[in-house]
């Protein structure tokens, strides 16, 4: 089921509670969608599903247009976790990396929902949490956007629940740092910021250096932090994690993330296992082969990358603690009674 902006409030309370972390997967596909909610099903655990501006403008989605690939991609991901195979998985559905001049015009759209028709009504379709990519952006320009956005849900009637990040990729991110960023949203606009997204170390994607200034332990002085601030605790969204090893993710979740962010090894998985494909069918894939067209229909490559790919997430929600979580969840919530 996908969760709207003030259901998600909910799962990331509820996270936060029970001491795990989603899996958030950046899907390029809608196979991938597919493959990452199969995945939650097995593993019985809620699911974050993200899409970034290369999504949104990918030919899988919007074909260059941003805001066309946001309504298709938030479409495709609601009929799938809305169907009878995956109604009883919670999913988000949260934007990533959106940056640059596109941004403001993206998320406000992605805030005010995507119109869908179904059944001679017209329905709205929004994020389940909306976050943008702050790394080009002074602390006063990032508070000024988020706050942007709440204005925009206010004034359009429409709910947005925020994860805020800060300089993700500069290290650990300074306590006063943190303290100027939840409190330039907070007293503006309380109650409104559910998730946040500090240096930890961490960086997007690999590096020749690795992992080694992570640390972990700084999670929970930073939501301790948060608390101090604006009076409830967060959770925190942990951004590279490629790279990391099952210790390093769990002693993050042990101290206070609820949000693990995933795109590079899956990215790695993926295109693995296509290549495995089309390797060891090369010679199905002559013009003449008697099994020439079953070979080479993306569903195809699609089942085989599934049949591969969706343990390998399956695991990575059960490192996180993710793992037998849906029931427990849906009892806490009481959205499945509403």
């Amino acid at each position: 089921m996908l969760l709207n902006p003030i259901q998600a409030r909910a799962l990331l309370e509820y996270a936060l509670k029970e001491r795990f972390a989603m899996l958030a997967v950046n899907a390029d596909s809608p196979a991938a969608i597919y493959d990452c909610l199969l995945a939650a099903k097995q593993a019985e655990g809620p699911i974050i599903i993200e899409s970034s501006l290369w999504q949104l403008e990918g030919i899988s989605f919007g074909g260059g247009d941003a805001v066309l690939g946001l309504g298709r991609y938030i479409v495709d991901t609601a009929l799938l976790a809305n169907s009878d195979e995956f109604k009883d998985v919670p999913a988000l559905y949260h934007t990533d990396h959106i940056k640059g001049p596109k941004a403001k015009n993206i998320l406000e759209n992605a805030v005010k929902g995507v119109s869908v028709r179904l059944e001679n009504a017209d329905i709205r379709l929004s994020p389940s949490t909306i976050s943008l990519d702050a790394s080009e952006l002074s602390n006063d320009e990032n508070i000024s956007f988020i706050n942007g956005l709440i204005e925009v849900s206010k004034k359009s009637g429409r709910p947005i629940t925020v994860e805020m990040e800060a300089g993700v990729d500069s290290g650990l991110t300074p306590p006063e740092e943190i303290k100027a960023l939840v409190e330039g949203v907070e007293k503006n606009n309380p109650k409104y910021l559910y998730i946040f997204a500090p240096g930890l170390g961490s960086r997007h994607g690999y590096s020749k250096e690795g992992f080694p200034a992570f640390q972990p332990e700084m999670v929970a002085r930073d939501i301790d932090l948060i608390e101090e601030c604006i009076g409830r605790r967060i959770g925190i969204a942990l951004h590279g994690s490629s790279g990391l090893s099952e210790e390093q993710l769990k002693q993050a979740v042990n101290n206070g993330v609820i949000k693990i962010n995933w795109a590079t090894d899956s990215l790695a998985l993926r295109s693995k296992f296509a290549m495995e494909y089309y390797n060891n069918n090369a010679e199905k894939l002559v013009l003449g082969h008697k099994e020439f067209k079953i070979t080479a229909m993306d569903n195809g490559v699609n089942q085989y990358i599934s049949k591969n790919y969706v343990p390998c997430v399956q695991k990575r929600i059960e490192i996180q603690g993710g793992g037998n979580k849906n029931e427990g969840f849906w009892k806490y919530s009481g959205i499945l009674n509403n």
